[in-house]
């Protein structure tokens, strides 16, 4: 496949010198990271699936307001009514806008990268377990690989990642840091899933002063398998003859066994690196539900959905910003933004459209939105402030 030539740009004089050595450092190709416990998490663990699904739901829920053009972008032939409807509606003939953002998101939960394919008119998500990129040693990024048979220019793919130590290029799920949590609690799972399936009774055992032959020892063993086993109820009766004896070993009952304690903390180590308030779980109350709530969506969504928009404004050179309108967590903010702004324009240090323009609303194109507002209740004229203090009298006629 023949690849796109990049925009007429003088790559090769203004590249970062350090590029050649960044390059050899990262390798001939960087692919993904994620090893497969973090995607069998996803589907085996409530709290993993649970915690993915609350950051990709609020994180798809965001529209985007598309404003003035600001850079040329790496492709610079989109109208702006285009690229509101490719965010904010239609992205390809074939998915809705939040199918293809739940695409994007959970990949970037998981995977810790996020892919996009622009073919110049539609957005089509790339699964980022399958893309490699290979760096340039001039122009930072040579090409993008699907599955290793299909290649995409950097004029094609645009892609948003999460923080990483390993590269500049890719990073890592977030949830490998609790991959030891993830993992005990597989452990946990397993032994719990074993006990019952296997119908053991921990701490018992039979004692007798007689010599056993072993066909005797086997028949004695097997009878009490067959007959009183937790899984066929344990309720049939049992004659114990032959100087045999029950004798408990252990202390272990089946409340022991749930591990609800321990798979409790574990859920709320998981939680934590997801970064979600483990209160938002748990339920709580009025009081503590709508400010954990407010900084699940100021510290967690809101960075995501910024990285996102950052990678957009890149790639297609527009003003793009969230919608933060629709969002009910984030009303007590806006409040405190209108009427921060309200205060402004009344006191005359800024114009009704300055405000308008910082709260991203529809520039009405009125003469009189653009004019300072004199405040009228100081002494004199609101118009000439010189024109104060006391009306003269009236001078005295001859």
């Amino acid at each position: 496949m023949e690849l796109k030539q990049l925009n007429p740009v003088n790559w090769f004089t203004k590249a970062n010198r350090a590029q050649t050595q960044i390059a050899q450092g990262e390798g001939s190709s960087v692919g993904s990271f994620v090893i497969a416990t973090v995607f069998q998490a996803f589907e085996r663990l409530e709290s993993v699936n649970r915690g993915t699904n609350m950051i990709v739901s609020g994180c798809a829920s965001f529209d985007y307001d598309v404003k003035d053009k600001k850079t040329d972008g790496v492709v610079g032939n989109v109208r702006m009514k285009t690229l509101e409807k490719l965010i904010n509606f239609e992205p390809n003939p074939h998915q809705s806008i939040i199918e293809f953002r739940t695409n994007l998101f959970i990949d970037f939960i998981l995977e810790g990268n996020a892919f996009i394919y622009f073919d110049g008119v539609h957005m089509y998500h790339l699964p980022a377990s399958k893309v490699t990129i290979e760096p340039d040693e001039k122009r930072h990024i040579k090409k993008f690989t699907y599955m290793g048979t299909t290649d995409f220019s950097p004029e094609e793919v645009f892609y948003f990642s999460d923080v990483s130590r390993k590269s500049i290029y890719r990073a890592d799920s977030r949830l490998s840091s609790s991959l030891r949590t993830i993992n005990t609690l597989y452990r946990m799972q397993q032994f719990q899933e074993s006990f019952f399936e296997n119908g053991a009774i921990p701490g018992l055992i039979l004692e007798t002063e007689n010599t056993l032959s072993q066909q005797a020892k086997v028949r004695t063993i097997n009878t009490w398998k067959s007959t009183y086993n937790p899984k066929g109820g344990a309720r049939s009766p049992m004659i114990v003859d032959n100087g045999l004896k029950l004798k408990e070993m252990f202390h272990v009952s089946f409340q022991d066994l749930d591990f609800d304690n321990s798979i409790t903390r574990h859920d709320r180590k998981i939680l934590s690196a997801l970064g979600i308030p483990p209160v938002l779980i748990d339920g709580g109350n009025n009081a503590n539900i709508s400010p954990n709530l407010r900084l699940f969506y100021l510290e967690t969504i809101l960075p995501i959905v910024n990285k996102y928009t950052s990678a957009m404004e890149r790639f297609f050179g527009f003003d793009i910003s969230p919608i933060q309108a629709n969002i009910s967590a984030l009303q007590p903010d806006l409040k405190d933004v209108a009427a921060y702004h309200t205060s402004l324009v009344n006191g005359g240090i800024e114009t009704p459209q300055e405000a308008r323009d910082e709260l991203r609303f529809v520039n009405l194109a009125d003469p009189e939105l653009l004019k300072v507002r004199i405040p009228a209740n100081i002494a004199g004229s609101a118009v000439d402030p010189s024109q104060g203090g006391a009306p003269e009298k009236d001078k005295p006629t001859d």
